[in-house]
């Protein structure tokens, strides 16, 4: 997944280069002595740079629009076919779709509306496979115990690939635009290869019985990695588990259990939790990506930055995306919630997305504002996009049938995805009617609504501390 996004950031990070290819000149459009024909030809596809910009924003809505109707269908495919396999097929349709888009398009001089259009929405469809099959194999081999953290610092992979797709893009930058498509394309090409033919999607692949999953010992169980953090019953199950004896956990002679049966796409959105976390991660993932997909591009037009420099001072909201995953993740288990950390972070990203607007010129006092809003708002995003999700398809609902992680995965980041997708044409269309600093009142408002979606799941939760406090208090 470093290597999905990866290449996704470099089509953030190259917008200007693009958008200057496609647009006449200014020596073009000045000089009387070039004729309209040959003013207008072949790469000239809009008549000014606000026009180009409309584009890519249409462009990036168009992907996250694919992205999301993908999502909702690979996460029911995940649950039914060979994870590897889908992985694979993601990862490397994707690169290939990028080399045309980026370089082979650019190499042979073909500029298409059309073209581009329909490239961009196989991309989103063949990305769509990725991360609900990824956060599938991470439940497969990780129980709840110390969820919040693991999956939190693994979370960071979207973050460190958006880093590393920077400083790509930015080093190869000054030869065109089109040898950045190359490079992150062939890279992760090469990254779906080594992943069909290395990647172990289960602990059952390796002979471990579900039980012993985990690796801690043999009174872990994976009975325990299916129950939400949040239910009620936890420490029920959690003594029920340690109980068992070893011995009784796996016969030789015992016949096997029937395979766990994968659940419809319905019976999966209706589980408790999904809906309001699905609809949460919609507004959260429209300010997240517009910050992914429009960061380097406002850095440069906003202050006047070269697109290299602006290309690495974004990388600092990343920055803050991993240690805020991490962190927020590790206290949200020591809490045994999950709703009232996200709700504390999103209160505080508001406040740092009005202090981030008003950031004067100045590259080090912008990079610490950039990483402090990426801490509040992206460690929310990645805790949804992968914990909680892990959370919502392992709990209590499913016992009997536990074949849902991919597809309850889908539903949450396909949500998600509609959300960020009408969000990236409304920021273009606002910030060329309004200016930037619409865009972050719109930021802020989207922020806020995250946080009336996941209200209820916050009383639900603080009423259980108050209980089980009240609880301890008595035993006491």
């Amino acid at each position: 997944y470093v290597l999905l996004h990866a290449s996704r950031k470099t089509f953030s990070n190259v917008k200007v280069s693009i958008s200057a290819q496609w647009t006449p000149s200014i020596q073009n459009d000045s000089v009387p002595s070039f004729s309209p024909g040959e003013t207008w030809e072949d790469n000239r596809l809009f008549a000014d740079e606000k026009q180009a910009t409309l584009f890519l924003g249409a462009l990036d809505s168009i992907f996250l629009f694919s992205y999301a109707v993908g999502l909702y269908l690979s996460g029911v495919i995940g649950d039914r076919v060979n994870l590897r396999y889908v992985l694979c097929f993601g990862l490397c349709g994707s690169a290939a779709v990028e080399f045309v888009f980026g370089t082979l398009t650019e190499w042979l001089h073909i500029y298409n509306i059309y073209l581009y259009c329909g490239l961009w929405v196989l991309n989103g469809l063949l990305q769509s496979a990725v991360w609900p099959c990824v956060v599938a194999v991470m439940g497969n081999w990780f129980g709840k115990t110390g969820r919040g953290f693991v999956f939190g610092l693994w979370s960071a992979c979207a973050s460190v690939g958006n880093i590393l797709g920077a400083f790509l893009a930015s080093s190869v930058l000054k030869y065109g635009y089109e040898y950045a498509f190359l490079v992150t394309s062939v890279v992760q090409f090469a990254g779906g290869v080594v992943v069909f033919f290395g990647l172990l999607t289960s602990p059952k692949e390796v002979g471990l019985s579900l039980e012993s999953e985990t690796g801690l010992g043999p009174v872990e169980t994976d009975t325990d990695s299916h129950r939400p953090l949040m239910s009620d019953e936890e420490d029920e199950v959690e003594v029920e588990a340690y109980s068992r004896p070893y011995h009784s956990i796996q016969q030789p002679d015992e016949p096997l259990a029937e395979s766990p049966q994968a659940i419809g796409f319905c019976q999966a959105f209706c589980l408790p939790g999904v809906l309001p976390y699905s609809l949460a991660y919609a507004c959260l993932k429209l300010v997240n990506y517009s910050f992914f997909f429009w960061l380097p591009f406002y850095l440069s037009n906003n202050y006047g930055w070269k697109e290299a420099e602006a290309d690495r001072l974004s990388v600092w909201y990343d920055v803050g995306g991993i240690i805020g995953g991490t962190v927020q993740g590790l206290i949200s288990d020591f809490m045994g919630k999950r709703a009232p950390v996200l709700a504390v972070s999103l209160t505080l990203a508001m406040g740092a997305l009005v202090g981030y607007s008003r950031s004067p010129n100045d590259q080090v006092i912008n990079a610490v504002l950039l990483a402090a809003t990426g801490f509040f708002i992206g460690g929310p995003s990645n805790m949804i996009s992968s914990a909680i999700s892990a959370d919502l398809g392992r709990q209590e609902a499913l016992r009997g049938s536990q074949e849902a992680l991919a597809t309850v995965t889908g539903i949450v980041d396909g949500t998600g995805s509609i959300g960020a997708a009408g969000g990236q044409y409304l920021v273009s269309l606002i910030e060329s009617k309004l200016g930037w600093m619409c865009v972050f009142y719109f930021f802020i408002v989207m922020t806020g609504g995250s946080i009336v979606f996941i209200t209820p799941l916050l009383f639900k939760e603080v009423r259980a501390m108050w209980r089980d406090r009240q609880a301890m208090r008595r035993q006491l």
